[in-house]
């Protein structure tokens, strides 16, 4: 009988300990890195691998095509269309540049008077100069810098593209200004009384001024003398009712009635002519033209959009049926229709109803403005259904407002919702900016199809080397918006990552 074994088992593998750690192995080249984007995104099946091959070539031959007419068989120099044929040049001639570089600034300016030029580039300069600290995050005095570009700038540019009077454009601002918040005060106050009798005054103080508005109408002349008048009228109706309620707190009467006093003096300075003192050449906006004229027709429209979409789309969520009736008729009105006949109306049909027709390019921009509003209304309203019915439930059991709820909790929440549809009406807006020229109104392309009848230039190239150089310009304009909206997306946070 064999004796038990008294060695030791073997060590067991468990008990090995490393005396480093060990170090990560990179991720499979198949699965990150570009390729494993490639893989994951182009490459990801045979039906997506083809596509992407047909669409790769797609875009190479167009890309090349373009490259191809633009830089590699471009004409850079010359006088006169000679330099752009194929039987002076001795070979297939790509984009004619020359006839760029000589209208250039006839396609930057119109037919604005060239030693006048200065004024549209001092304007462009001021504008950039209040522009970019607005779109950046990080610099300061936001307040202080929307009220100089919204509100000064305006009158400042319209006074150095236009010339005449230096001080009669402010004097009307002041007008417009004063008068609005003296009817914004006065409606305050009205509304302030008690509610003993509020609806018949309101009642009287709405037919005051449907009176009055019918009145300017019938007798077919602007109604702003009109509108004076109500407020006026309706300034001593609340003096009389306050005097009759002995009411303390007088406040808001009191300003309005200084707004209005103040309104009337600047209207009879600028009706006297008092500094109707011209100091630059008055340049009429039929001379107006090129990039410029599409810039101003794109900022206003963009300008006026939001306030006039905002102001809709509140309209039509209101609860009262008249406001809520006006602003869908109007929605529905303006979208029912396509741009041109809105500016075939503003143009053609809008001086029939005034004594004296407006300025060309003023009707246009008025046809613009709220036609992106009708537009724009529509996005707002959707952002408005997206918020849920509890953010107006805080905001009520906050104690706030309708005013401030709105202004404070609702708009924002909305707006950031609907930040591409925004973006994306405004990118709309800059390119239909072409349909002025319909009614001869020569923005870029009218005044490029201008120099494509100018006889020096005739050439089989210059028509496509004109509309390649406008396409460059929408291109860059249109793909600097969608960008920065998709900066300030992501910056609130509201962007969709996968």
């Amino acid at each position: 009988m064999n004796a038990p074994s008294t060695s030791a088992p073997p060590a067991s593998p468990a008990t090995f300990v490393r005396g480093e750690i060990a170090q990560a192995l990179p991720p499979p080249v198949s699965l990150a890195g570009p390729i494993g984007w490639m893989r994951a995104n182009l490459f990801s099946s045979i039906p997506q691998t083809i596509l992407t091959l047909i669409g790769a070539y797609v875009a190479v031959n167009l890309l090349w095509t373009f490259i191809d007419f633009t830089l590699v068989r471009a004409v850079w120099s010359g006088a006169d269309r000679d330099v752009c044929l194929d039987e002076k040049a001795g070979r297939h001639v790509g984009a004619c540049w020359p006839f760029v570089q000589a209208k250039f600034g006839q396609f930057m300016y119109g037919f604005y008077p060239i030693d006048q030029r200065w004024r549209v580039d001092t304007v462009g300069i001021a504008a950039l100069v209040l522009l970019v600290p607005l779109l950046i995050p990080s610099l300061g005095y936001k307040v202080l810098n929307a009220i100089l570009f919204f509100g000064v700038f305006p009158v400042f540019a319209f006074m150095l593209l236009y010339g005449g009077s230096l001080i009669n454009p402010w004097l009307v601002v002041v007008d417009w200004l004063a008068i609005i918040l003296a009817l914004v005060l006065l409606v305050a106050y009205l509304l302030s009384l008690s509610e003993a009798g509020m609806e018949e005054r309101l009642l009287f103080a709405g037919g005051l001024v449907l009176v009055a508005v019918l009145t300017g109408i019938w007798f077919l002349r602007p109604a702003w003398f009109e509108l004076h008048v109500v407020v006026g009228l309706g300034v001593v109706m609340a003096c009389a009712l306050s005097i009759a309620e002995s009411r303390a707190n007088v406040r808001l009467l009191l300003v309005s009635a200084a707004a209005l006093a103040l309104s009337i003096l600047c209207y009879g300075l600028v009706r006297a002519g008092t500094f109707d003192l011209p100091a630059l050449p008055v340049v009429e906006t039929r001379q107006w033209g090129g990039l410029l004229v599409s810039l101003v027709v794109a900022v206003t429209g963009i300008v006026a959009a939001l306030p006039i979409g905002v102001a809709l789309a509140l309209g039509r969520r209101s609860k009262l049926p008249i406001i809520r009736f006006m602003s869908v008729a109007l929605i529905e009105i303006v979208r029912g229709v396509p741009l041109i006949t809105v500016l075939f109306f503003a143009s053609y049909m809008l001086p029939l109803f005034l004594e004296r027709a407006p300025d060309p390019l003023m009707r246009v921009l008025v046809g613009v403005s709220i036609f992106s509003g009708a537009y724009m209304a529509e996005v707002i309203r959707g952002g408005l259904q997206a918020i849920p019915k509890g953010q107006f439930e805080g905001a009520q059991a906050l104690g706030l407002n309708y005013p401030r709820m709105m202004g404070l909790i609702i708009l924002p929440q909305a707006l950031k919702l609907v930040i591409p549809g925004i973006v994306n009406t405004f990118i709309g807006l800059f390119k239909d900016t072409t349909l002025v020229s319909i009614v001869a109104i020569f923005d870029l392309l009218g005044t490029l199809r201008a120099g494509f009848t100018d006889p020096q230039w005739a050439s089989p190239v210059t028509l496509y080397t004109g509309f390649a150089f406008a396409g460059i310009i929408y291109f860059a304009f249109c793909y600097f918006m969608s960008r920065y909206s998709i900066f300030v997306e992501n910056r609130l946070n509201k962007g969709r990552r996968r």
